[in-house]
């Protein structure tokens, strides 16, 4: 709660500054309005409990009814909520709360179309870290929202060994002996996530051991189907890399136990919606 009250603190004063001198000059401060939401698009809603949250910072004295929740199907011409109140504090917090809905929605739904390709299997639809600055929160809640989960939530909550940690220091079995080296030295209790490049990093990590997780950078069907093989359960699987909704049953049939995709959170389309006046 305390980052999303900084974050729509700082979204207010970005967009307000010194105030809305539009609605000042043509609507008076005493003028009640009222206003809905609709939908323009097909997909799945998110984002309307932080939307909300942004009327009530302007105005604790809007009226909000609530006619869908975060998480449901929409569809073109639902009315999501009603809102009533001054005028001024309605149009105030318009366009920050449609950005927040649009992006969080848009998020859900692509996140829903990937978890529907992978329906009746095992495998978990995971997002990444390629998310928007400052609302990485925000696009995470609307990933679970869709049906996904959480890979991490930044570099503090997991140990992710990648391809660069590997070279700076010189070998696969350097990385994971320096991680165990450090947690054990700090006391500290992390999920130790490896990235394999090809089937040559699968054998010798398999051969190390001391990890949670093996990720497949951008490794063929073939290749997947073969790691997950001889890998046999003893640690957790992941695909990583070129997954696309036309390919991530495919890779999910392989048996892994989770699949991460960036282009849940960074290459998404908005859901079209728009907040209108109601004149009676």
């Amino acid at each position: 709660m305390d980052n999303l009250d900084q974050f729509l603190d700082h979204a207010l004063r970005e967009d307000i500054g010194d105030g809305d001198h539009t609605s000042k000059a043509c609507i008076p401060d005493n003028i009640k309005g009222s206003a809905h939401l609709l939908i323009k698009d097909h997909g799945i809603l998110a984002g309307v409990t932080v939307a909300q949250k942004v009327f009530e910072k302007i105005d604790k004295e809007l009226r909000f009814a609530l006619y869908f929740e975060d998480g449901n199907p929409v569809q073109p011409g639902d009315i999501v909520f009603d809102i009533q109140g001054n005028a001024r504090s309605i149009l105030l917090g318009e366009r920050l709360a449609l950005n927040i809905m649009q992006h969080m929605s848009g998020i859900a739904t692509q996140t829903k179309e990937y978890v529907n390709q992978v329906k009746g299997l095992k495998t978990i639809i995971l997002d990444t870290r390629k998310t928007t600055p400052g609302m990485r929160f925000l696009d995470k809640e609307a990933v679970r929202i869709g049906g996904g989960e959480n890979h991490r939530m930044g570099l503090y909550d997991m140990i992710m060994i990648k391809d660069n940690h590997i070279d700076y220091l010189g070998s696969i079995e350097d990385a994971i002996n320096a991680v165990t080296r450090y947690l054990k030295e700090y006391h500290k209790s992390l999920h130790i996530v490896i990235e394999a490049r090809d089937m040559e990093n699968v054998h010798r990590i398999l051969d190390h051991g001391g990890i949670n997780r093996i990720m497949f950078d951008n490794f063929s069907l073939e290749d997947t189907r073969e790691a997950v093989r001889i890998i046999d359960g003893r640690f957790e699987t992941e695909s990583s890399g070129r997954i696309t909704l036309e390919n991530v049953r495919a890779y999910a049939l392989c048996g892994v136990d989770y699949i991460s995709i960036g282009a849940l959170t960074h290459q998404i389309k908005s859901l079209d919606m728009s907040l209108k006046a109601v004149v009676k």
